[in-house]
């Protein structure tokens, strides 16, 4: 299945930025990002499953918010591309 994850973590104090940090990384491991603070992310349901118990550790729910838009499996006539920086093909051949 394909997830989009959106997040804003509160960035005021110094624990906040090390959370924003970690956010990304744990996003990083599952997916690309494609903006700031959004990734998109193909994932298995129990991958999904481990992506958001690790979020749910890091984050703080008084200060900080993520979401998270489940898009299937057919998620490619969900998802529009407009203007700079060509789309991520999650499916593409990955150079390293």
């Amino acid at each position: 299945m394909y997830v989009l994850i959106a997040y804003d973590v509160s960035t005021l104090t110094p624990a906040g930025k090390k959370r924003l940090r970690h956010v990304a990384k744990a996003c990083l491991d599952y997916g690309q990002r494609v903006q700031n603070s959004v990734f998109e992310c193909k994932v298995d349901p129990g991958q999904l499953v481990e992506l958001r118990a690790r979020l749910l550790g890091i984050m703080k729910e008084s200060e900080d918010s993520i979401r998270i838009y489940n898009l299937g499996t057919n998620w490619q006539r969900r998802v529009e591309h407009m203007g700079a920086k060509q789309p991520f093909d999650i499916d593409g051949t990955l150079l390293v």
